[in-house]
Order: C-alpha cells, then structure tokens, then sequence
C-alpha cells in the first residue's frame, strides 16, 4: 500500500498494524532530497546548528568539530539505544517503523534518501528491529526505543527476520542490505520522534474499537437473557441529548435485539418498569466510549501524519529550527482517554454479568445453573470477570499527569506517553476475557428461554458459541469454556455474523 505523507489514513495505519506493507509515494522523493541538501548548506555557512554540530540535550552548548560529525551521530545511536524489558510485538514494531518513515519524507527532517530506503526497504523484506519496550518518558522523543531502530539499521543490536533472532548485521547481509552510515543530523532524526508512544497507542485503539464492537454484542446477548426491554434504545430518547455516538449505538443496539421472540413474548405483561443502567444505560456508556474513541483517533491521526523530530530543517530558507515536537503530550492524552474507554467497556460487561447470576436481578437460576447448590455455575467467572474490572482500574490512572525530570533538568517536563501506551494491549486482553464471560454467561441465560429464540443476528453469535461450548449443565472444567469464549471474541467472525457496527473510519 502507498503511503502520502501527511495525508495517510486511520484506516491504513491499521492496516499497516495487520500486515500490509508500505510504499512511499514517489511524489514525496524530491523534499526529503531537498531536506538533505539544505544540511548540507547549513552546515557550509559553519553556524553552531543543534544536533547537527553540536551535542545533544544538556551538552548542546558543545561544538563538534566537522571530522566528528559522523561520530557524533553513530555515538548518539549507540548511547541512547539504553531500553530494558521484552521485544515490541512485531506488528507494534512495524507499525512504529512505518510512521517513522512516514514522517522521515514528510522533508523536515534532514535524512539522506538513503536513509528512507533502507528503512523502507527493511519492511518490505519483513526485517524488525529488536526493541526493547521500557526506557522512554515520552519527550524529547521516544528516545531508547527508537535508538534500537536505528541502532538496527547501522548493523548493531538484533533484528526478527524470517522467525529467527539474528545479530542486526547479519539479518541486513542476508536480505543483501548493507549497515547504514549516518551522515549529520541522521542519529537524532532517526531517534526523535514519538513513533513508539503513537504505534502502542494505535495499536490500543484498534482493540479499543473492536472492543466496543463486541461488547454491543454481549450486551445485547445479556439484556435478552434478562428479558430486558429495547425501549431505553428508542431513537427519540437519544434525540433529545443529541450525542452522535451515544445516537449511533442505539441504533446499533436496536438492530441487533430486532426480530427477537424473547423480547415480544414480555412486550405487552412486563411489570417491571425500568432495567438496571447496565442494560438501560447501554447506549448511554457506550455512545461515550464511541465518542472518545473518535477523538482519540483524531489525535492520533494528526500525530502520525505530523513531523515530531527536533530540530526542523526547512530547506526553502536553509533553517534549522530547535522547537518541542518531539514532546508526546497529545499521544499521552490519547492514551489516557483509550485507557478510560477501555476501563468502562469492561466495567459495565461485568456489570451485566454480576446482574445476570443474581437471581433476584436476572429472574434466573441463581448462578445460571439449572441446580444451584449442587453445581457452582457462573460463580467465579463472574468473580474473574471483577478481578479483571478492578485491574483495569488501576491501570486507568493517567500516565499524562505524570512527570520526572530528566537529562540534568534540561527536558523538566515529560508527558510519559510510552508506558501509558503500552498498558492499553494488556488493559484490552482484559477486556477480551470480561466481554468473553459475558458472552457465556448471556448465551447461558438464553437458554433458559428455550425454545424462545432472540433475533436472527444474536442467534447467529449464539450458535458460533454452542459449536465450541455446549450449554451448562452441570459444573465442569471452565478454563477452557472462558478460553474458546475469548478466541471468538478475538476472532472476525463474530462481528462477520452481526454486520456493520458504529467505529472510528465510517
């Protein structure tokens, strides 16, 4: 897939993430040459330029004499590529390579073409760099992560090529590439940048999105085994507030609950008046995640299409301009509002299921077993299901009121974007079990209301759920029911079976 610098979709940022390999689009060739030139320039007129010839944070007031200008950008790489814990997953990496690369041609940054190519090329050939995923406090750039990706393309550190771990020198020589030689200004314009904060970040919003798919899904699921009513999803209530997402998810809720004989058969006799929030307030909760998601998109979109490196090169007046960009402040605050989507997406699934196996909430067999007392049932999934909810909580906290300074007081302020990031794939394989137990849960429910079927749409997910897991009748082994359950809430084709759903590209 080709990508337009600056003008590069959601939907092909995800697209990046589940695979697809990125071009540059040729248009863009002539200002990344361009840019290069005008380092050239600047560096003819002997002007003292930060990190061209000059050190680096705390030390920029130190001269760097020309013979050492190629030094000064390897030493830059090798020092600052200092991260510790396990290797970003490939696809984060990747992606986190492809909005480098994107904001590389954008032509403010000084890179030769070489430089691009070679980057371009290692996703083409399918060469990632090992990049340890903690080090970064989100300003001044995600500084060690991405000095491990630079590191990779000079031939030093590790690269993922093929399944198989490799020195980086020796990946590059198999793939018939040769180890990069910095020229000025390349080392810090490799590792400048909010790449990693912004991949981790997209890559916890796709879940996101998703997430709030499914849990529709669920929820619909649980207020049919309630006997819950579908008149909190009337499209005049929502009207009235006016919220495009919370107006979109009702109508979302709405279709999937139509044609459902459960729901008509206590239409006309149901005496009770109003439903718990956590089936009432469906569209209410979820229209909000819907429009945070969305504005984090948004965010994030701006983000990866933007140039975050330091200092600018504007080669139309032959300028180098020290500025903040590289401060991730917008991706910490993305991240924060995914987190919190995340949190509530969970907390009110658990929310239903707790509602569900209560006897006096649901109407049901306590624990949704034909035998309570004898048998279990539901009992601890649903206390898993909590367990979950509260580690979410905790993990909610904002990373972006956070700070601690760094490089002897020069960068005081940080906005932590890296590790709020990363927590959003942790937080959303939660949710994934929370909204799978649910889903076991309300097709459990459901069951009681034999041979009374919901709508077309539900019954569809409900039969992808019996041909792995079998109505329960009596207490068994159930890991491996909540493990299936999880898979088919990863998996596309529970959302295949129910059709479009409100999301953040249309």
């Amino acid at each position: 897939m080709q990508l337009t610098p600056g003008a590069v979709a959601y939907a092909d940022w995800r697209a990046i993430h589940e695979g697809a390999n990125p071009s540059l689009d040729p248009a863009c060739r002539s200002a990344i040459a361009e840019s290069a030139a005008a380092v050239e320039r600047i560096l003819g007129a002997g002007k003292p330029v930060y990190g061209i010839n000059t050190g680096f944070g705390k030390l920029a007031s130190v001269r760097i004499e020309a013979r050492d200008l190629t030094t000064l950008q390897r030493n830059i790489v090798l020092s600052h590529a200092a991260g510790v814990g396990e290797p970003m997953p490939a696809p984060i990496a990747r992606l986190m390579m492809a909005l480098k690369l994107a904001s590389l041609a954008r032509g403010a940054s000084g890179v030769t073409p070489k430089t691009v190519d070679l980057l371009e090329t290692m996703l083409a050939k399918g060469l990632v760099p090992v990049v340890p995923v903690k080090g970064s406090v989100g300003a001044s750039g995600d500084l060690a992560p991405l000095a491990h990706m630079a590191a990779a393309m000079i031939g030093v550190g590790e690269i993922f090529a093929n399944g198989a771990r490799l020195p980086a020198a020796q990946a590059l020589n198999d793939a018939g590439l040769a180890p990069l030689a910095l020229g000025p200004k390349e080392g810090l314009a490799l590792l400048n940048g909010t790449q990693f904060s912004c991949a981790y970040a997209l890559a916890g919003l796709f879940e996101a999105e998703r997430l709030y798919r499914v849990a529709l899904v669920t929820g619909i699921l649980s207020t049919e085994a309630a006997k819950g009513s579908d008149a909190p999803f009337d499209p005049r209530i929502h009207a009235l507030r006016g919220h495009n997402g919370q107006i979109e998810t009702a109508e979302a809720l709405r279709r999937l609950m139509d044609g459902s004989a459960i729901r008509a058969s206590h239409r006309v006799d149901d005496l009770r008046v109003q439903d718990p929030y956590c089936l009432r307030c469906q569209p209410q909760v979820m229209g909000a995640v819907l429009d945070l998601l969305r504005q984090a998109a948004a965010t994030l979109v701006t983000e990866a299409n933007g140039v975050s490196d330091n200092p600018m090169i504007f080669a139309d007046t032959d300028e180098a301009l020290s500025g903040g960009n590289f401060h991730a402040e917008p991706v910490a605050f993305a991240a924060d509002m995914i987190a919190l989507a995340l949190c509530e997406i969970g907390s009110i699934s658990e929310r239903r299921v707790a509602m569900l196996v209560d006897p006096a909430l649901s109407g049901l067999p306590a624990f949704l077993t034909p035998r309570p007392g004898l048998n279990s049932g539901f009992m601890i999934p649903q206390v898993t299901a909590a367990a979950l909810v509260s580690e979410n909580k905790q993990r909610a906290y904002p990373a972006s009121v956070d700070s601690i300074p760094t490089s002897a007081n020069q960068e005081d302020h940080v906005s932590m974007a890296a590790h709020g990031a990363r927590r959003l794939i942790e937080m959303a394989a939660n949710v994934d079990a929370i909204l799978g137990i649910e889903l076991l849960a309300g097709a459990q429910g459901c069951d009681f209301h034999a041979p009374m079927l919901s709508g077309a749409l539900i019954e569809a997910v409900r039969n992808l759920l019996r041909a792995v897991v079998p109505t329960l009748t009596e207490d068994r082994h159930m890991a491996p029911d909540i493990a299936a359950a999880i898979a088919l809430v990863r998996a596309p084709a529970l959302l295949d079976a129910v059709g479009a759903l409100p999301g953040l590209d249309g």
